[in-house]
């Protein structure tokens, strides 16, 4: 299955609806907000690059902030189109978009791409990309898919280790190894510090956008209004402690251009 295939079938918009995609949408939203403080120049010149159908880009656009998303996936881009008049739009890979302008923005999302971009190399030309496009002093924000998480759930919560074994899909310490025939490239923290190493960006701060959420989705959805609203804060207030970095589901890296 393509990438593009894939979201033609998968419902992005709800899954940042359902309660542990709020989580991590309203974790990662507080994380930004912190960033965009150290910024002066406000309201912000802000690429969203990988934007899916918009939930950052339109969040941000609605505060007043100058947005431009661009898109690989035609239909996320056209979902997009039709939310917000006055985000900029363009479809492309952010592997390469020329169409954008040296030192433009003041701070730029890769929420999408690094998820399905395997091994160093081609991550690293979103990266530089993401780098080229930002202003000196400029923030970008890096999300990556744990690899712990995949383990834990994939291979021993729904009972696929044999499959993913005789694969060759593991090393020997657990690491995934994903190929271009997988949709997503999984990624530990030492994986992170090695591609800021290389794109020569400067670490500030990480957090897990959503901790132990995506373990706990029957739960979350049992739990009162009151009682999620309380976890959203405990995930808000450590999700940058080094005991939940490495096992949430997702993972952001805010780097200093």
């Amino acid at each position: 299955m393509t990438l593009e295939q894939y979201y033609n079938k998968f419902n992005e918009d709800h899954r940042l609806t359902t309660r542990h995609g709020r989580v991590e949408f309203e974790v990662t939203m507080a994380f930004i907000h912190e960033c965009i403080k150290s910024i002066s120049a406000q309201p912000l010149k802000i690429l969203d690059l990988g934007a899916g159908t918009g939930r950052y880009s339109i969040a941000l656009a609605k505060e007043g902030h100058d947005v431009t998303a661009v898109e690989l996936v035609k239909r996320n881009l056209e979902v997009l189109r039709s939310k917000h008049e006055n985000v900029k739009t363009w479809q492309g890979d952010a592997r390469s978009i020329p169409f954008l302008p040296d030192n433009t923005f003041d701070f730029t999302l890769v929420f999408g791409p690094l998820y399905h971009l395997h091994g160093d190399e081609e991550k690293l030309k979103a990266l530089e990309e993401a780098k080229r496009v930002t202003k000196t002093g400029g923030i970008i924000l890096c999300a990556y898919v744990m690899d712990d998480y995949s383990v834990i759930t994939y291979c021993f919560k729904e009972h696929h280790f044999a499959q993913v074994q005789e694969k060759g899909g593991l090393t020997k310490d657990f690491h995934t190894i994903s190929t271009e025939e997988d949709l997503y490239d999984y990624v530990r923290l030492d994986d992170i510090k090695r591609l800021n190493q290389k794109a020569k960006l400067e670490c500030i701060k990480i957090i897990s956008a959503d901790g132990p959420a995506d373990y706990m989705r029957r739960e979350l959805n049992e739990m009162s209004e009151k009682e999620f609203s309380a976890f959203i804060e405990y995930q808000k207030a450590n999700c940058s402690r080094p005991e939940i970095l490495g096992a949430g589901s997702h993972t952001v890296c805010a780097c200093r251009v």
